[in-house]
């Protein structure tokens, strides 16, 4: 007797056939969901660009802008149609005590970079008005002010450039 309820459980019986091709169209209506759906946001990404045209993607260009606003030791400041070091323009003003150094930082909100970045015609890209503030940093840090940044891609140069500008001197 315990051998026949074995049986009677372990025994498969199919039911009806609708199960198993009603499982099917779910995962197949869930993957064109799915694929829909990534379609839709690649188009709508606001980093999203053409490398081919403008010699490297907007989002390279954007990591090497941020990193050249914060290299205090190479960034310069435009004035009348010079491009004086940042660190010699703040010396000058005002000398560094031992153990400090100059330091700046990109005070922009991510979507206002973004979006602001811009291609050119014949391709590369620009980006400007990006206010970068300038410390002397040593024991304390102290605000000297902000400075606004112009960044340039050359497609033929197939180089970033970046220069902050006194006020009144646009690039």
């Amino acid at each position: 007797m315990l051998g026949s309820d074995m049986s009677e459980l372990t025994q498969t019986k199919s039911r009806s056939g609708v199960g198993r091709p009603l499982l099917w169209l779910a995962l197949l209506l869930s993957v064109a969901l799915l694929g829909f759906v990534t379609a839709v946001a690649v188009r709508n990404n606001p980093i999203y660009s053409d490398r081919d045209a403008n010699g490297i993607s907007k989002y390279r260009f954007i990591e090497e802008c941020k990193e050249a606003a914060l290299d205090a030791e190479t960034l310069s400041v435009g004035a009348g149609g010079q491009s004086i070091p940042l660190k010699t323009l703040v010396t000058q003003s005002r000398p560094l005590a031992t153990g400090e150094h100059v330091a700046t930082l990109l005070d922009a909100p991510a979507a206002a970079v973004v979006s602001g970045t811009q291609p050119v015609a014949g391709g590369g890209w620009t980006l400007a008005n990006l206010p970068v503030t300038i410390n002397i940093v040593g024991k304390t840090t102290t605000a000297l002010g902000q400075l606004p940044l112009q960044c340039a891609y050359d497609k033929k140069a197939g180089k970033t450039t970046a220069q902050l500008q006194l006020p009144g001197q646009g690039q």
